[in-house]
């Protein structure tokens, strides 16, 4: 099991940068993958972003070029930093850990953090 907190959330104009930071309660070197999940009212929860433990990285085609994803293992952490931000970039912003369960694997998630994009 592992727990989530993600923080760096807020306000910001368009075309500004914010910087969303994810901290895991358990070493993170061991977890499969870690990402970054958003979802807006009347949408589904959809993926921007991701990174395995080998750090190879997986990023939404609306992100490519202007999120980058990262993990620091020492500090248990996994951070996305967002530039060049767009209105349609306004959702909750979720923390993701993929763990192995049994077989297969189980996801874990953080409470989530507002990011607001102003035009």
């Amino acid at each position: 099991q592992v727990r989530l907190v993600e923080s760096g959330g807020g306000l910001v104009q368009a075309g500004g940068s914010l910087r969303l930071s994810c901290a895991a309660s358990r070493s993170i070197s061991s977890i499969n993958a870690m990402g970054w999940y958003r979802q807006v009212p009347g949408k589904q929860r959809e993926l921007v972003a991701s990174i395995r433990s080998g750090d190879s990285t997986n990023y939404a085609d609306s992100v490519k070029g202007r999120f980058i994803i990262s993990r620091d293992n020492a500090k248990n952490t996994v951070d996305l930093e967002m530039n060049s931000l767009k209105p349609e970039d306004t959702a909750v912003y979720f923390c993701n850990a993929r763990l192995p369960f049994g077989i297969g694997e189980y996801d874990y998630w953080g409470q989530g953090t507002q990011v607001t994009v102003s035009s």
